[in-house]
């Protein structure tokens, strides 16, 4: 889904961000824009600093310097949960699901279940209130299970699904919180071709419903089937950005991956 790049619909400003760890600087000045229904790719030689520029965003860590801005408003400084509660989800390079719990369980957690309208007391007495929580969690968590493919699944525990479906599992739960923002982080590490091709449909049909996507990806096949826009860093500094195929045939970056300026 492209989209008209205005001030009106920017849903994510990073600019000028910048992470230090000790004397590494992580990731330098970067600025990154995603604007209302697109899908960009953040890509870069290993080590280059992708993961730790979402993990800026996302409050896993706070910005040494720079602002971010989500939907307008400043969110450099909050904690993770209320960065989520705001409207961004994310979901890991390596896979963080509960392989005892069943799939709706797994899925259930990315509601907050407990942190909704019920109180403690509430909770405890069974109260009504209560009650009609339990309800309307349970269908949220049904029809993103539906949505994702994995409803038939829904009791089954977590470890016994194949890897291509522990991934799509946790962009379910992610999609529980019902982002405006999804950032992925590497969703098709480890995939085949055939689960490759079930995540890029996924990741479109996602993108249809009006959520705006920022991935990280290593394999540039799904990048170019999915990408608006592409931004390339190296040495957590920004080296180029563009559409892909403009991308593909920058001297700048076929230099970072195949030269010597990987991580």
């Amino acid at each position: 889904m492209n989209a008209e790049k205005n001030d009106d619909n920017l849903v994510l400003k990073a600019e000028c961000i910048t992470k230090r760890f000790g004397g590494l600087v992580a990731v330098d000045k970067l600025n990154i824009n995603v604007y209302d229904g697109q899908i960009c790719a953040l890509i870069g030689p290993n080590g280059s600093g992708k993961t730790t520029a979402i993990n800026l965003i996302t409050g896993i860590y706070n910005v040494d310097e720079g602002i971010i801005e989500f939907l307008g408003q400043p969110i450099q400084g909050l904690m993770p949960h209320s960065i989520s509660w705001m409207g961004i989800a994310r979901t890991f390079q390596n896979i963080r699901i509960l392989g005892s719990q069943t799939v709706f369980e797994n899925a259930l957690l990315g509601k907050g279940y407990g942190n909704g309208g019920a109180s403690i007391i509430h909770t405890v007495l069974n109260s009504a209130s209560y009650r009609r929580e339990v309800v309307a969690s349970t269908k949220e968590v049904d029809e993103v299970l539906d949505f994702v493919g994995l409803s038939d699944l829904s009791n089954e525990k977590a470890c016994n699904l194949p890897y291509g479906k522990q991934r799509i599992l946790e962009i379910a739960r992610a999609l529980i919180t019902k982002p405006k923002l999804l950032l992925l982080d590497e969703p098709a590490a480890g995939l085949n071709s055939q689960e490759i091709q079930d995540l890029t449909e996924l990741v479109k049909k996602i993108n249809k419903q009006g959520i705006s996507i920022l991935l990280i990806e290593h394999r540039m096949e799904v990048v170019g089937k999915l990408a608006d826009w592409v931004f390339v860093i190296n040495h957590g500094s920004k080296i180029a950005e563009g559409t892909f195929d403009v991308i593909k045939k920058n001297p700048v970056v076929i230099e970072a991956y195949l030269g010597r300026g990987g991580r």
